[in-house]
């Protein structure tokens, strides 16, 4: 629940930030840096994607990674999940959040995952009625929404007309990512002018980019404009593997110093997250040492 003169920050840098990473990482690793993290306060947790290993190598590990963490009172552990058989992991891993995934561009969406957006969306029905059945929450990111890095400029309408279709399958939750990092502050007043008739700013999540070093000005000017739920990632880790440019989600720690700039509150632990990152930079470092 979000109060007055609150944000709303989600930590997806377990998913997200790795799943880029070219450096095998433990699951040991992944553990502590979860444990870590949990101890910062977060009200949510992306942990990882029941994904096929030959698409995202470094998520491999899923099941192993929520069986072995320690999980906080009060915090959610999400999971992303491309199809039915994700599900059926993410469900049996205890994931309390489901986060599925489509693009407001279609040549993304072939290069993505090799089929349109109307193929996602149907293949993604079932996935959201079984989740919903299952007195879960879903997550509906939609990627791409200021620019494709094959398409180019993606209208806002574009944007608008697959959250629509997400909404109509079940989607409890938006989240809309500038997946290579192209926003600048305007466009959020041009593309929440278009949603509004679909979603006020509150019922949005933003998942920005840093790429081109515009993130948190594109967070005040949304914050600002009314939203209120972000997600980042702990030290700035990771981005799409499937979009070159994109490495560099907009780190958690810069969001809490905004936010904090804006006197605003987050609840979130910003000593604790710094530890955490500290931490899996550590494990990466000695990762990378003993190629």
């Amino acid at each position: 629940m979000i109060g007055q003169g609150t944000i709303r920050i989600s930590e997806v840098g377990p998913r997200d930030g790795l799943q880029n990473e070219p450096t095998a990482i433990s699951t040991a690793a992944k553990i502590a840096f979860l444990n870590a993290l949990s101890q910062a306060n977060f009200p949510e947790i992306e942990v990882t994607s029941f994904v096929r290993a030959d698409r995202v190598a470094q998520l491999a590990d899923a099941a192993a990674v929520m069986a072995g963490m320690t999980r906080a009172a009060g915090t959610v552990y999400s999971a992303l999940v491309p199809n039915e058989r994700g599900l059926d992991g993410a469900l049996a891993a205890g994931a309390q959040k489901i986060s599925v995934f489509v693009s407001a561009s279609e040549s993304f969406s072939q290069r993505n995952v090799n089929a349109s957006i109307q193929e996602c969306l149907d293949k993604l029905r079932p996935v959201v009625s079984r989740a919903r059945a299952a007195k879960l929450p879903v997550r509906g990111y939609v990627s791409c929404i200021v620019k494709c890095p094959y398409d180019g400029l993606v209208s806002a309408q574009q944007v608008r007309d697959v959250c629509e279709r997400l909404l109509e399958l079940g989607v409890t939750e938006l989240d809309l990512g500038d997946t290579i990092g192209a926003a600048v502050a305007q466009d959020m007043d041009r593309l929440l002018a278009v949603l509004a008739s679909i979603a006020a700013p509150k019922e949005i999540t933003l998942h920005l980019h840093n790429t081109s070093g515009r993130a948190l000005e594109v967070a005040q000017r949304a914050i600002e404009l009314g939203v209120v739920s972000f997600d980042s990632s702990a030290g700035g880790l990771g981005g799409c593997p499937f979009a070159p440019g994109s490495p560099g989600n907009v780190a958690t720690e810069d969001m809490l110093e905004l936010v904090a700039r804006l006197g605003l509150a987050t609840g979130v632990n910003a000593a604790q997250v710094r530890v955490a990152t500290a931490r899996l930079r550590h494990d990466m470092d000695n990762a990378r040492a003993q190629r």
